[in-house]
């Protein structure tokens, strides 16, 4: 599943090649990806100009001339693919957006993609993205004292509250394995629980990784707006079950949380 660094990603491709296309031919096989009518839809991007794109946890914002924003997210796998003019299309996609200089836009999701586009003045209030939660490659909204608040008052465990797209925006099932580990932290220890070292450690971690994921290109199983995977590929602890941990040897652990698989070194992570 694309978590940020992937996203993130798709989103800089999308920003230096669609800069200033003007959509023409938008089609959706599989509207149930939408949040308005087909028809409704189309009216709303058809002709309209691609003004910028970025990328906000999971979700990518396709800010349209005028006033348009067209969101995308691939949800549990999918692709964003670019097509030179000329080029062939792949046989399925669920959305295909042409561009008046013959270059093209395809997506294509395998569990729980959206294609949603609210007007610019709508999407403070769309339920999907407006609740999302700090974005780790935003420097000026992720700080400390934003990081803190977020965690004021949470009695749960740290790997739910991680999950949760309202306090964290991009971070998955992925990139929290070794997040924690950097951490020393249990995924079922309590948020109460942490110390302060421990807090200003796991702020400096999650940014620290999802950086360097991102400068990767993103996980090396998932692909870029061209098709090709991602360079991200040597995890510490995260799907290493039985190997040694980095730190201590102990072999790494595959645990249930929740409902989620957990690995860990139990040694590191007691």
């Amino acid at each position: 599943m694309p978590e940020l660094p992937e996203i993130a990603n798709l989103a800089g491709q999308m920003a230096a090649e669609l800069a200033g296309k003007r959509l023409t031919g938008p089609e959706v096989v599989q509207e149930k990806c939408l949040n308005v009518a087909g028809a409704e839809f189309r009216a709303l991007v058809e002709d309209k100009t691609i003004a910028a794109v970025r990328a906000r946890g999971k979700w990518i914002f396709v800010s349209l001339h005028p006033a348009t924003t067209l969101l995308l997210n691939l949800g549990m796998g999918g692709e964003l693919l670019y097509h030179p003019a000329g080029a062939a299309l792949p046989e399925k996609f669920q959305a295909r957006f042409a561009f008046s200089d013959g270059t093209a836009l395809t997506a294509a999701f395998s569990w729980f993609g959206y294609v949603h586009t609210v007007r610019a003045a709508d999407l403070a209030t769309h339920k999907m993205t407006a609740s999302l939660g700090l974005s780790p490659l935003d420097v000026q909204d992720y700080t400390y004292a934003n990081f803190l608040d977020r965690m004021r008052g949470r009695k749960g465990a740290i790997k739910p509250w991680l999950l949760d797209q309202k306090n964290i925006a991009g971070i998955g099932n992925v990139y929290v394995q070794d997040i924690l580990f950097r951490t020393r932290l249990h995924p079922d220890r309590k948020i109460p629980e942490l110390d302060e070292t421990e807090r200003q450690t796991l702020f400096r971690v999650i940014r620290e990784n999802l950086v360097q994921a991102t400068e990767l290109g993103g996980l090396v199983y998932e692909k870029d707006l061209y098709g090709q995977p991602g360079r991200f590929k040597d995890f510490l602890v995260g799907y290493r079950e039985g190997k040694p941990c980095p730190v201590c040897g102990t072999a790494v652990e595959k645990i249930r949380t929740g409902s989620t698989a957990s690995y860990i070194c139990p040694m590191c992570q007691q």
